[in-house]
């Protein structure tokens, strides 16, 4: 790496964003590669060692040497290797103990992002792991078939870790998953998309808060990348592939559909199966959620070539070719999904999300690792209203001015740890099929009331946050304690 380089990366991690002037409007670089002539790499599953009906897994967080553009090696981070992480595969009633070592020269926790754990192996900001230290979670899994995912969680150190490379996938299944007829080979027509945005560099380099915006906002990157590649492809048969697609940006919310517009089947909310497929053109994918869909490539020929992109931005591409033997199908019924009745509920909760950069806020309050915002009993049943706001106290930001000139930039999400919940509605109206299944993390446009309805499994202390990184790490985060 040339001098230039190395100055680059230590901007891109150290910079506070004090830069106010640059255009927030980022074009998307990818155009550059639209040949698609990288190949999508898988991530590989992580073999545990198996002693004494428990399966130990050892993560190594590191720093790595990377390409995002062909011969320009830059600084990264990853679990076992320069970028992302192995994927972890487990059973539901499965054993398991993860050893985290942290070789960093700073601080991280691994946050088990759809896992339901108790809050003291969470891996949330409480479980720090300081630099040559290890950090050991040990659970039995104990929820549905599901795609999960890991990746860091420390006080104000999220969003630039995670950019810098920081996540991997945690797959469940269970005996419904193992009986359902649907593409289930991992890596063969089980295909797992980890999709990211980045702002590099001429010289491929991340560069991270360049600008106020990007606090403000949040950290909107150039460079479109799945699985930690730019533009790739994969070949398929004429046959049935089930895509989990993971929004692992920072950030940005996608609207995933195939350049010719043809359907799909949505299967898999975040916390599992939904009760039957749900046919779609398009599904909107903010920073944290995940989706399961079957996508069917059998009404195509040999040679053609089909894109998956979000509005005029190209994802990947699938290049398919050739006809194998067709097992899979798409099944009439999934899963049944035994939500809580209402009227169990024992407390009705509100969560407002409001502002935005360094002005955010849930309930009026910034995040206090000292202090506890919300009690519940274990296993009481919650209905809970999340509303969202840029306007903090019922006002624009910064006068008004620069509310004006962000318009539908600013969104947030909402995250909670330790639960799973099941949306009833958004804005008073039922929500649709596609969002009728668990969840753990719900986009909301401005103004937006969501109700949800959750259930407390899990002792311990535990998150909710934004899961737009900079609205987190800027304090747009509350700990709840389960008793």
């Amino acid at each position: 790496m040339n001098k230039r380089n190395i100055m680059a990366v230590i901007f891109a991690v150290l910079t506070t964003g004090a830069c106010s002037g640059s255009n927030y409007n980022i074009p998307i670089l990818n155009a550059q590669d639209s040949a698609f002539k990288n190949k999508l790499p898988i991530p590989p599953v992580l073999k545990p060692v198996e002693e004494k009906n428990i399966s130990r897994y050892t993560l190594q967080v590191q720093q790595g040497n990377y390409e995002f553009i062909k011969g320009e090696m830059v600084y990264t981070y990853g679990y076992n290797g320069p970028i992302l992480g192995p994927t972890i595969k487990v059973k539901r009633g499965q054993k398991v103990s993860i050893e985290v070592q942290n070789l960093l020269r700073e601080f991280t926790t691994v946050h088990w992002h759809g896992m339901l754990v108790p809050g003291d192996m969470d891996g949330g900001p409480h479980q720090v792991i300081s630099p040559g230290k290890k950090w050991t979670a040990s659970f039995t899994v104990n929820q549905p078939a599901a795609t999960a995912w890991y990746h860091p969680h420390g006080l104000g150190t999220t969003a630039r870790q995670v950019y810098m490379g920081l996540a991997g996938l945690f797959i469940v299944e269970d005996e419904i998953s193992d009986k359902l007829n649907i593409p289930r080979e991992y890596g063969v027509n089980d295909i797992p998309l980890i999709v990211q945005d980045k702002r590099l560099s001429e010289e491929g380099v991340p560069l991270y808060l360049t600008g106020m915006r990007d606090i403000m906002v949040g950290m909107l990157g150039n460079t479109i990348l799945v699985n930690g590649v730019i533009t790739p492809h994969l070949t398929v048969t004429k046959n049935k592939y089930r895509l989990r697609i993971l929004n692992g940006s920072n950030a940005r919310v996608y609207n995933f559909s195939f350049n010719d517009n043809s359907p799909f089947f949505i299967i898999a909310t975040d916390g599992g199966f939904l009760e039957k497929p749900v046919k779609r053109k398009n599904i909107i994918l903010s920073p944290g959620e995940r989706i399961e869909i079957i996508a069917d490539f059998s009404k195509y020929s040999d040679g053609r070539n089909v894109k998956l992109v979000s509005g005029n931005i190209d994802i990947m591409e699938f290049r398919v070719n050739g006809i194998e033997k067709e097992t899979a199908i798409i099944p009439e019924r999934l899963a049944n999904i035994n939500g809580y009745d209402p009227s169990s509920s024992k407390r009705a909760r509100l969560f407002q999300l409001e502002g935005m950069g360094h002005m955010v806020a849930i309930n009026g309050r910034k995040m206090n690792i000292n202090r506890i915002d919300e009690y519940m009993n274990y296993n009481d049943t919650e209905i809970w209203t999340i509303t969202s706001s840029t306007a903090m106290h019922g006002r624009g930001m910064m006068g008004g001015g620069m509310m004006g000139r962000m318009g539908p930039d600013v969104l947030h999400n909402f995250h909670a740890h330790g639960v799973h919940f099941l949306i009833l509605s958004r804005n008073g109206i039922p929500p649709g099929d596609h969002e009728k299944g668990w969840k753990d993390t719900v986009l909301l446009n401005e103004n937006e009331e969501v109700k949800v309805i959750t259930r407390f499994l899990y002792r311990g202390i535990f998150m909710y946050h934004c899961h737009i990184l900079e609205h987190e790490d800027n304090g747009m985060m509350g700990q709840f304690k389960v008793k």
